[in-house]
């Protein structure tokens, strides 16, 4: 198989490389950021991406951000994460749907190399390779019923006032704080709600919404 490797840590890049090789893959692209690893998929057009998920500059989700962009705008090309973390929002998003040439796997709990050969080739010939520890951390998710779990107390407030139909400012004067602290407020809310700016959607209507089914 044709692989891009994605992976911030110059040793364990290197030793993933050698690993495949020995094994008689063959690594077209071995980069160390996200934004590199969109560019070698599309240079390269490789079988199978293996990619971490903290990468350069942030060390936050650059890497499964990547991952997921991949999925969609190359749905043949097989996608395995391999991480010290789930990160659950972007996960999903990366299992949603088809699953065929889809991986997760934790890189601690990687035990044998030669499990970890059988996981890449199963997820680029189509199938799919999930640790244990990321399926039961995402039906986890799954089961909280209450979709304000994510919000703040105060962000919980500034919501149910929404809910009553009062306008910022009027939050603002009934909490006692600016209108740009109520500004950022209803910011935090929609991100952590996954309202997504959609002008055919309007957002605060969804967000109240979603306080009243809790």
């Amino acid at each position: 198989m044709r692989i891009v490797i994605a992976e911030d840590s110059v040793l364990l890049r290197a030793g993933i490389i050698r690993l495949l090789t020995d094994a008689g893959e063959e690594v077209v692209a071995a980069v160390g950021d996200g934004d590199a690893l969109v560019e070698a998929v599309a240079r390269h057009q490789p079988d199978i991406v293996i990619a971490d998920v903290r990468m350069p500059p942030t060390h936050t989700d650059e890497g499964i951000r990547a991952a997921v962009a991949i999925r969609r705008d190359h749905p043949s090309i097989a996608v395995l994460v391999l991480s010290q973390y789930v990160e659950e929002r972007y996960a999903i998003d990366l299992l949603a749907g088809d699953t065929s040439g889809v991986g997760y796997l934790l890189k601690d709990r990687v035990a044998d190399v030669a499990d970890f050969l059988e996981a890449v080739r199963r997820v680029g010939r189509g199938g799919t390779a999930l640790d244990p520890e990321v399926v039961g951390q995402l039906l986890a998710r799954s089961r909280q019923k209450d979709p304000l779990d994510r919000l703040t107390g105060r962000e919980r407030e500034v919501l149910g006032l929404m809910a009553e139909g009062r306008s910022n400012g009027a939050i603002a004067a009934d909490l006692v704080v600016s209108d740009g602290a109520v500004e950022k407020h209803v910011r935090n809310i929609f991100t952590k709600l996954d309202l997504l700016q959609d002008a055919s959607d309007h957002r605060r209507v969804l967000a109240v919404l979603r306080y009243l089914e809790s």
